[in-house]
């Protein structure tokens, strides 16, 4: 009917669009809560980041299934930093200071999260970080909800000390901060335990590194001096393929010399045959194997999101279930989305994990994580073979670093420090000032 008609009296015509002006703000508050999802869909770091991305969108759709958050639909922004540290800090400006999202979630190398620090430090943005990384850092707009190094590194260091009995150790990393400040720190635990410098090898390559012949070879004579030897790996991406398949091509037997790693789950070794490296260890907080409903039911979310019945997950999706639900749950309980409001309410939120127990956002922004190891299978999957009796806190400062042991972390007011030097009483400069440079 028109609002010409005789039958809409005027005066009722005029209530009408006083009534749509009066509610056009109402309107305007109902516009999406923007994510931004900062994960390499191409370059070396694609096996492993182009899962992260499909985890975010799987877990906005559910989201948004249950009626979004605060009544309003999550709307996923999604960029590809290309595996090129210096673009990632671009493109997080871009999603912060252009598409003006609320949240990112993203990053896999600690080289590509210190690119974007700055930027979200500048901006002010919130950054959930869901890979295990080497500490020494410590950041108000920063949520790691991946494993620092006394939720992986130590304890896998301690499982192959105590009930293995290693005494020879290779550290093995691609050279970038993560694989150079963990072994920092892992070469001081080993020394610390007696262990001396003549049994500690250490050898860096870069990204996307594929010619192992030489160094495997290195890595066999050096486990054959009479000492039980392992290679502790922060090999990360698409490395790890060549690698794996050059010690089985030279009989590296996990019975002789095991590998655990700590950047390579089911998702990398979905792509090469497992045969050769059964018993071969790994240390994350989540295995797809992990026997739990909770886990049961993610998976079955993973395998109708993607259509993959044979479709695997990892740790660092874990790590990105936790952090997602952790930030819905800060939003929720400061009824905004609002960053300095999300940062308060987040501290002391728990959430489940999929391994059956709950995670909670520490003062340090930080959270609680069990540690696992697991041992390959033929499948590609793990068999748990070690974890702790409960889960451990992320602590952002190593206790076996001289510019660090004397350091804690507390966002919470009045402190609100990242680098507080408890024997100094005094807070330090930026979020990572103690750390040496190892870039």
């Amino acid at each position: 009917m028109s609002p010409n008609s005789p039958a809409v009296p005027k005066r009722l015509f005029a209530a009408t669009l006083l009534s749509l002006a009066v509610s056009a703000p109402a309107v305007a508050q109902e516009d999406p809560i923007k994510v931004g999802i900062l994960h390499s869909l191409s370059g070396t770091m694609a096996i492993s980041e182009s899962t992260l991305k499909d985890t975010m969108l799987m877990l906005i759709e559910r989201q948004n299934e249950q009626g979004g958050l605060l009544g309003r639909e999550l709307e996923p922004v999604v960029v590809d930093p290309a595996s090129d540290w210096p673009l990632f800090a671009e493109k997080a400006r871009q999603l912060l200071a252009q598409d003006e999202v609320d949240v990112i979630f993203g990053n896999w190398t600690s080289v590509s999260r210190k690119s974007v620090l700055p930027v979200v430090e500048e901006l002010d943005g919130l950054l959930f970080y869901p890979v295990q990384y080497e500490g020494e850092e410590s950041s108000e707009n920063v949520f790691y909800t991946g494993a620092a190094p006394n939720q992986q590194a130590i304890p896998a260091v301690d499982y192959l000390m105590n009930e293995v009995g290693v005494e020879r150790w290779v550290l093995a990393g691609t050279d970038y901060v993560y694989p150079r400040t963990t072994n920092k720190i892992l070469e001081a635990y080993l020394k610390d335990h007696g262990v001396a410098d003549d049994d500690i090898m250490v050898n860096y390559t870069p990204f996307g590194h594929a010619d192992w012949q030489n160094i495997v070879s290195d890595i066999k004579d050096f486990g054959s001096q009479g000492k039980k030897t392992a290679v502790v790996s922060t090999i990360n991406g698409d490395a790890n393929v060549p690698f794996y398949r050059e010690l089985g091509n030279q009989g590296i037997d996990a019975a002789d010399i095991p590998v655990v790693a700590f950047s390579v789950g089911e998702q990398e070794l979905s792509g090469i045959d497992t045969a050769p490296l059964v018993g071969h260890l790994a240390a994350w907080n989540y295995f797809m194997s992990v026997d739990t409903d909770t886990n049961y039911d993610f998976i079955d979310d993973w395998i109708d999101y993607t259509g993959d019945e044979m479709a695997v997950t990892n740790d660092p999706m874990e790590a990105h279930y936790i952090g997602f639900n952790m930030w819905t749950e800060a939003v929720r309980k400061a009824g905004t989305t609002e960053v300095d409001a999300v940062k308060d309410a987040i501290i002391g939120v728990s959430v489940p994990n999929l391994t059956g127990g709950y995670a909670t956002m520490m003062p340090n922004h930080h959270i609680t994580k069990p540690v696992l190891i697991g041992e390959i299978q033929d499948n590609g999957q793990f068999s748990i073979v070690w974890e702790t009796p409960s889960t451990v806190a992320g602590d952002a400062w190593s206790d076996y670093l001289p510019g660090s042991r004397d350091l804690i972390s507390d966002w919470r007011a009045p402190m609100r420090c990242g680098n507080y030097n408890v024997v100094e009483g005094s807070c330090g400069g930026g979020a990572d000032a103690e750390v040496a440079s190892a870039e």
